[in-house]
């Protein structure tokens, strides 16, 4: 899995690209952490190209969302796609982020 990052204004945006499951769940939240105490939180996870996660996928996304929890943030999730949703869903964990049409909304929303 790749993880690209480019910035919305004075916000980062990290979007990977790949299935986030086993050792690239770790790896998205090694990453998410490094951009975190970078930035102050102030990043987006763009889930547009994610196909699908696994129970690590999922733990590392609650875990990012953790990270941010203490600065009182939850983890800005955009364009997340149908099956990432149902996953969310299914798993009652979709209220532990909040969910974005696109990137420049999500960033928006820092202001």
């Amino acid at each position: 899995m790749e993880i690209e990052e480019h910035k919305q204004g004075a916000v980062t945006v990290l979007r990977p690209r790949g299935p986030v499951i086993g050792d690239d769940a770790k790896g998205l939240a090694r990453r998410a952490h490094e951009v975190f105490t970078q930035t102050r939180g102030r990043f987006v996870l763009d889930a547009a190209e994610i196909p699908f996660v696994d129970s690590q996928g999922l733990e590392a996304l609650l875990e990012i969302t953790e990270l941010l929890a203490p600065s009182g943030q939850t983890l800005k999730l955009c364009q997340a796609g149908e099956t990432l949703r149902e996953a969310l869903n299914l798993t009652g964990l979709s209220d532990e982020f909040e969910h974005y049409e696109d990137a420049h909304h999500a960033a928006r929303s820092f202001l």
